[in-house]
């Protein structure tokens, strides 16, 4: 199998398989506790059908929107993922430079494993900083002072991680960062060569972004589950995210909100956007679907706020029905992370295209012109 026969994240996800040591690929594959939300987050897509109009005269739908005061060529992106380094040895620098030529958004993660400098060197396309709070403030403020010194265009903050859900594939498949060899994944990694290979010589594994702060999970053996629990502040609260979106002074979105009375704070304390998310279905297992709650959002405060659904998509329908319902944009991570372990940079491009080809393609279906066309009077619900 290859990249030429990935034509969808089922083909990807099994090429990734392939190339990746068990611990790895069930990090990225997984969800908490019964996996029931991570489940919902594709299937809920399913609750709705599209309702297209003939003989549009659509010709080339124009698939641009403007999210964060940019201009991106279609309305989908990368979401941030933590640790990229584990899944191709070009990690981060080759995702950024994917979604560059796409002409979209890349999205770093505070967890990364470059700097925000080197990202910022190699790519001059829009970029999109994940915050999180730490117990250390003077890591979170070294943090947005970093990325708006390296001119990152946006910020999120992710709120939804106080503490880590309970993923139980790590505990069985025994996943640490960095990886360390065990009797029980000795076998996994023996047999991918490959990824043994290209781990061990090339850039070292670190929290690139904090290391000068913290050793943690980067000079000790250190799941990424004690990282959070140990770094990240329980405690925060709306007055700690209000203090963030005030010292980034620019294009902020929560990463997170779920309900309608959430996002109306989040507009009180400046945020410019919001990404409805669950984590993946990773943190609080048995919760909405972002697709469940887009509609609701959007027709409370859609003309406040941008509207970004993360989590779940699968499809270009998934998009379309997404931005029907009320989103502004769509980002995802599983999928985009199993193409950049199936094929690094030249794997990303593949899954934008696919992507981009099958939202182009069903916008003519759909008889839209343009992405402002596609609204409530396109969907209908199943009782």
């Amino acid at each position: 199998m290859s990249l030429k026969n990935c034509h969808n994240f089922d083909d990807f996800r099994k090429l990734a398989k392939k190339k990746l040591p068990s611990p790895i690929f069930h990090y990225i594959d997984g969800g908490s506790d019964d996996e029931t939300t991570l489940r919902r987050n594709t299937e809920s897509f399913n609750d709705c059908d599209l309702v297209p109009n003939i003989l549009a005269s659509v010709g080339k739908p124009d698939l641009s929107i403007t999210l964060f005061g940019k201009k991106i060529e279609m309305p989908i992106f990368l979401s941030p993922a933590a640790m990229q380094r584990l899944y191709h040895h070009e990690g981060d620098l080759a995702s950024a430079r994917a979604a560059e030529k796409f002409g979209t958004f890349y999205s770093m993660s505070s967890m990364g494993n470059n700097t925000i400098e080197e990202v910022s060197e190699i790519s001059n396309g829009p970029k999109l900083f994940q915050l999180y709070v730490h117990k250390d403030r003077s890591i979170s403020d070294d943090l947005i002072d970093r990325a708006k010194n390296s001119g990152f265009d946006a910020m999120c903050l992710t709120v939804d991680t106080l503490v880590a859900g309970n993923r139980e594939k790590d505990h069985r498949t025994g996943f640490t960062t960095p990886p360390k060899l065990t009797l029980q994944s000795l076998m996994s990694f023996a047999i991918r060569p490959e990824w043994v290979f290209n781990y061990f010589t090339h850039k070292k594994f670190e929290l690139s972004n904090v290391k000068k702060k913290t050793d943690k999970g980067t000079n000790i053996s250190k799941s990424v589950i004690e990282y959070i629990n140990e770094q990240y502040d329980p405690a925060m609260n709306w007055k700690d995210a209000e203090y963030c979106v005030k010292k980034w002074n620019g294009p902020f979105a929560l990463k997170g909100v779920m309900s309608v009375e959430d996002a109306k704070r989040a507009i009180d304390i400046g945020c410019t956007a919001i990404m409805i998310s669950n984590h993946g279905g990773r943190q609080l297992d048995g919760s909405r679907s972002p697709f469940d709650q887009v509609k609701a959002i959007s027709d409370a405060v859609g003309d406040k706020l941008e509207i970004i659904l993360d989590g779940g998509v699968r499809r270009g329908t998934h998009v379309l029905k997404a931005l029907a319902a009320g989103a502004t944009a769509c980002s995802f991570g599983k999928m985009f992370l199993f193409s950049l372990a199936a094929g690094g940079q030249q794997g990303v491009e593949h899954l934008l295209k696919n992507m981009h080809d099958e939202i182009n393609r069903n916008m003519v279906l759909m008889g839209c012109k343009n992405l402002k066309e596609l609204n409530s009077s396109k969907l209908i619900y199943r009782k």
